[in-house]
């Protein structure tokens, strides 16, 4: 972003915190499915009966618990809501 003169704001939910409501809005964009990282150390290492039983409720509970949990970066424009980091999407998303 800052290599492409594009102006953001960078948050990171790790120190700054995480709601639900930020993760329903991120929900409007992407599906829980795609926000969950379960190739990440935090959910190998997670001890929870819960990760047998997944829903989007328990997903979500899941992450605002674990931050780490969720995949980055996640990019929130006024358009959308991207999860991940590919150049060529990137390089689409903001015409270069």
């Amino acid at each position: 972003m800052t290599d492409n003169n594009l102006e953001f704001e960078f948050h990171d939910f790790r120190q700054g915190g995480l709601d639900k409501a930020t993760i329903d809005v991120w929900l409007e964009s992407v599906d829980w499915e795609t926000l969950l990282n379960k190739r990440g150390t935090t959910w190998r290492k997670l001890d929870d009966p819960r990760k047998d039983q997944l829903d989007e409720a328990t997903a979500i509970t899941l992450m605002l618990e674990n931050p780490t949990l969720i995949k980055r970066p996640v990019l929130v424009t006024e358009q959308q809501c991207t999860v991940g980091f590919k150049e060529a999407d990137y390089a689409i998303l903001f015409g270069r």
